[in-house]
């Protein structure tokens, strides 16, 4: 990424959204292939969609992005690091609408409190769902309430290190008998991986490439 003595992360992110670039997102690739292979026919998936709550840039508060961890009590992904997000309901009018209502209910964010700068392309999963992440910019000051029936926790991850392709791992797991690769972050003592990370990853190399 170019300039970089000129502009920050989070001025990059705001200039890719604002560009044509952002106007048509490219699909998001999962770290392996053979996961494609897994997925049936698209238009059989269940919409979904996700927010990336991302804080303003300040002189005197980096930007971050919110994230959080899974319910144990949830019957899938049980634990593990997500974006609040959920499945498509027929009264939403679009990904974003679903991104926002969902993000209330598990965290308290309001939609009048978010600014919405654009989305990233669809990524398939093999769960059966079409996930949309909806980009969002928000205030620094703003407390959360977490559903506890959804979510156990809610953290802030620096925009940096989410935007920094060099940060991204490939780790392998095992998926209906075979081993997977993945992609995955770590932050403190949070491990983001699966879905997230494959968001995640697609937004830093967007960036990236636009800034080049």
């Amino acid at each position: 990424m170019t300039n970089s003595n000129e502009k920050n992360h989070y001025e990059f992110l705001l200039d890719y959204f604002a560009s044509n670039q952002a106007e048509d997102p490219a699909r998001i690739s999962h770290p392996e292939l053979e996961v494609y292979r897994s997925v049936k026919d698209e238009s059989e998936l269940r919409s979904a969609a996700v927010l990336l709550p991302i804080t303003r840039h300040e002189h005197n508060a980096e930007s971050q992005l919110v994230l959080t961890v899974r319910s144990e009590n949830l019957k899938s992904h049980a634990g593990q690091i997500s974006l609040p997000g959920g499945t498509q309901e027929d009264h939403d009018d679009d990904a974003s609408a679903t991104a926002l209502r969902e993000s209330e209910e598990e965290i308290g964010l309001q939609s009048d409190q978010v600014e919405v700068i654009g989305r990233l392309g669809t990524l398939a999963l093999p769960s059966g769902f079409l996930i949309t992440p909806i980009v969002g910019i928000i205030e620094n000051d703003l407390e959360f309430v977490a559903q506890p029936e959804e979510v156990a926790d809610i953290f802030y991850t620096p925009l940096d290190l989410v935007l920094d392709t060099s940060a991204y791992q490939k780790s392998s797991v095992e998926y209906k008998g075979a081993p997977r690769t993945i992609l995955e972050l770590h932050y403190e003592d949070y491990r983001i991986w699966g879905a997230t990370a494959a968001i995640l990853y697609h937004l830093a190399n967007e960036i990236s490439e636009f800034g080049d």
